[in-house]
């Protein structure tokens, strides 16, 4: 697979540890992904949502920043009907003045999770849809050619991606931009065409050229039982979020099955929770390589985002080196 390979940590907070740990585990995760050689190392935005740490991408690569050396850093993404564009610009600039040629900034148009959410972040769904032109604003502080200059000054021209569903490729495709696509998407099988009318579309800005960047949960081990073991806890806490409205903490695999009864509880919450873990790529290293070299040849993808969270957290560091080890 000739594709570069980068990694996404949602800072997934533990039962037993606090808030706080979970952020901590996101700065020691980007370290040991920059020792494993990856090429990109990204953190999320989620506002209000109790199994996730961080709601401040710049904030927290601020800190990845002063762990790591060399590895390149963004966000996957900022959400941008949330902020003023030129404070995310503003924000992004600090980082690449500080850590020059190191700084990525990937945008979304999620909105919050819940409705008390969305009010508190003073945007409703009703509202119009401003991201592409939020975009090209954002753009235009980044390469000063807006009327006011954002600062800090720097010499570079910090890399823009897009994340993209739907009528965000057609968004991408417009600007000339960079795309980062993941979720069912990736399971249709009309994926290359979708991707090709992005090829196709795209719109140079300055020398840029298409670029997509798929992302997806990949979980390694040394057998493919082992990995789907992994999974669970994230997949759990999913079920549990659509019967309760709550994503909380992963549990340990162990605590899980004790709520389920071993095998995976009753038979309808069995195959619920077998059906998830089949879309999640987890198996060994076989495995896992025959899954992502399908996935690259249906895209033609640049780039591999990979994601994965699980509660053991060695486990989860030999999964992360097992997937770089695939690349090599």
């Amino acid at each position: 697979m000739c594709v570069k390979l980068s990694l996404l940590d949602r800072s997934r907070t533990r039962v037993g540890h606090s808030d706080g740990a979970a952020l901590t585990h996101t700065v020691e995760r980007a370290v040991t992904a920059e020792g494993a050689g990856y090429h990109r190392f990204w953190v999320a935005e989620h506002h209000g949502v109790p199994g996730i740490a961080s709601g401040s991408p710049a904030v927290l690569l601020a800190a990845v920043a002063g762990r790591t050396q060399r590895i390149r850093l963004g966000s996957g993404g900022v959400m941008l009907p949330h902020h003023q564009p030129l404070v995310v610009a503003e924000q992004f600039l600090v980082l690449a003045g500080l850590h020059p040629g190191r700084i990525d900034l990937g945008v979304g148009r999620s909105l919050g999770f819940t409705d008390p959410v969305r009010r508190a972040l003073r945007r409703q769904m009703e509202e119009p849809d401003t991201f592409a032109t939020d975009i090209a604003e954002l753009r235009g502080f980044l390469e000063r050619t807006a009327p006011v200059t954002a600062r800090p000054v720097v010499e570079e021209t910090i890399p823009l991606f897009v994340l993209a569903t739907g009528a965000g490729l057609t968004v991408a495709a417009d600007l000339g931009l960079p795309v980062v696509l993941g979720g069912p998407v990736l399971d249709d099988p009309a994926l290359p065409q979708t991707l090709a009318g992005y090829r196709e579309a795209f719109r140079p800005h300055r020398d840029s050229q298409p670029h997509v960047t798929v992302s997806l949960d990949v979980l390694v081990a040394d057998t493919d039982a082992e990995a789907r073991d992994l999974a669970l806890p994230e997949v759990w806490a999913m079920a549990q979020s659509r019967r309760t409205g709550l994503f909380d903490a992963l549990e340990p695999v162990a605590a899980i099955r004790e709520q389920l009864g071993d095998p995976l509880g009753n038979n309808r919450q069995r195959e619920r929770i077998e059906g998830a873990l089949d879309r999640v790529t987890a198996g060994s290293k076989q495995t896992v390589r025959r899954r992502l070299e399908q996935l690259a040849a249906r895209s033609g993808a640049d780039e591999l985002l990979v994601s994965g969270s699980t509660y053991d957290r060695d486990a989860l560091a030999a999964s992360d080196a097992a997937v770089a080890s695939l690349l090599r």
